[in-house]
């Protein structure tokens, strides 16, 4: 924790500030979570130690909940695991993530009390509850954890005040765990010294979560990363984005309300900066369509997202393919390139096509979705580089080899920022990046030979009808 130090950020209470110049894509700290545990609905897909999405998992044979890759992650994780797993085995079943993960908090704090090693800036009994300020609602569920924790921890040692003080801590600062790709949300942590730094709709920093890759992490603990999206100053706060920039600017103040209850005054938000971008009307030689007809596309689009989420859920991917058309037709006159509707359905539709192997019209909107995030987000965020790397996929899939390669060279340089080196995901990009290359060599070389080998790939024949192409990848090989 060299880089940075606690100081006094006002309104916004404690922050963290860097106590030196950082690069692009440098790292600012690392952090092993002082506990985590695996959502609820992927206890059985994912390792409740290294926290990897995988097949064949093992069981834990005594609680019958727990599942890890192997002896080696289970061995790992005993510690943490142990009082769990007889907490599981008396109560019978497991509670939910909320319970699970306050318990393991509890269990480490009577353990090692709130502060495990020298480089914890706070203990996690000076993280803010804000209990006091939970909406009816949030209350009653914290009543029923509360609840469902006793009956879990019958003879825990702490009063109900401090149990209900942990719980609307990991409400207001437990961290999203991702899976070894980045690609799926499997659980939930908390990280101490994470939950100091401030929120800004438009921040300087990026967190990962790196998997495996600090040598002087605990083997079984998740370990986040938070990582200089730009150029920071010595003395300048670090900042985080705590909720996705790609709404506007009062629906971001109330999400943040509702969740971390403080009012966000960030530059982004109190001078809704690119809110008019967000909600664009389509202008063609200085006309805009009226405002009713905009009101009428608005309400449509809402009406069809929803249709779309339930198509989803059931499954009915042709049906959410239909939806999509149908929608985009009538954005295409209405919306401009970057209004938030338009993006969420090109976003969607580019998603399944690709799913359905329909290449080409996928690459179409995802080529569409990208122009509008990049007008959007900063240049290193995250969700941009995911974003152009879909897209890269899909026309590299759809045999737009040079657009693919130069879309999965943009987002490779995103990632090296966001993800660095190490992270799996930018490893995977690497991959494709040479491939791409490889490919786009010989789609300059021979336009014939490249198609001929990419129609036997798309039709899986074999090796013997394609033994030509494969000679010339060799020789193309060879050349390099």
């Amino acid at each position: 924790m060299d880089n940075v130090e606690v100081f006094d950020a006002g309104e916004k209470g404690r922050g963290l500030r860097t106590t030196k110049d950082l690069c692009p894509g440098e790292v600012v700290f690392a952090e092993p979570s002082f506990a985590a545990v695996v959502f609820d609905s992927l206890s059985q897909q994912v390792c409740h130690s290294c926290f990897r999405r995988q097949a064949n998992l093992h069981r834990c044979a005594q609680c019958k909940f727990a599942h890890y890759c192997d002896r080696t992650c289970q061995t790992a994780c005993w510690d943490e695991h142990k009082q769990e797993c007889a907490a599981i085995k008396k109560y019978e079943k497991a509670p939910n993530e909320n319970v699970r993960l306050t318990a393991r908090v509890l269990w480490r704090i009577q353990k090692d009390t709130g502060i495990v090693s020298d480089g914890q800036l706070t203990s996690v009994d000076q993280l803010e509850d804000h209990v006091a300020d939970m909406l009816a609602e949030d209350f009653k569920e914290l009543k029923i954890d509360m609840q469902n924790f006793l009956d879990y921890c019958p003879k825990t040692r702490h009063g109900k005040e401090y149990i209900s003080h942990i719980f609307g801590i990991i409400k207001c600062n437990g961290f999203t765990l991702s899976d070894q790709r980045g690609l799926q949300a499997v659980g939930v942590g908390l990280f101490p010294n994470l939950c100091l730094v401030n929120h800004d709709c438009w921040p300087n920093c990026t967190v990962i979560l790196n998997h495996g890759q600090g040598l002087t992490m605990p083997p079984c603990s998740p370990r986040i990363e938070l990582r200089a999206l730009s150029k920071i100053s010595e003395n300048e706060e670090l900042t985080v984005g705590y909720v996705d920039f790609l709404n506007v600017s009062t629906d971001r103040q109330r999400a943040l309300k509702h969740q971390y209850h403080f009012d966000c005054t960030c530059k982004s938000c109190s001078e809704h900066l690119k809110d008019d971008l967000k909600m664009a009307a389509k202008e063609i030689d200085g006309n805009k369509p009226s405002d009713q007809l905009v009101k009428e596309v608005q309400e449509f689009s809402l009406e069809c997202l929803a249709k779309v989420e339930a198509a989803c859920t059931a499954g009915d991917f042709h049906e959410v393919v239909k939806l999509c058309r149908e929608c985009l037709h009538k954005q295409e006159p209405v919306f401009g390139k970057t209004h938030l509707y338009h993006l969420r359905m090109l976003s969607t539709a580019s998603e399944v096509l690709s799913y359905l192997q329909f290449f080409s019209e996928a690459a179409e909107y995802a080529g569409r979705l990208v122009e509008g995030y990049m007008k959007l987000y900063h240049p290193n965020n995250a969700h941009l580089g995911m974003a152009i790397m879909r897209a890269g996929v899909t026309h590299w899939h759809a045999g737009l080899i040079k657009v693919g390669h130069e879309m999965i060279c943009k987002a490779y340089a995103i990632l090296m920022v966001t993800h660095g080196p190490n992270h799996p995901i930018t490893k995977d990009l690497e991959s494709m990046r040479m491939q791409t290359e490889m490919e786009l060599r010989m789609f300059k070389q021979n336009e014939h030979v490249y198609h001929s080998m990419r129609e036997a790939a798309l039709q899986n024949k074999p090796m013997a009808e394609a033994s030509s192409v494969e000679d010339n990848i060799k020789a193309l090989s060879h050349k390099q």
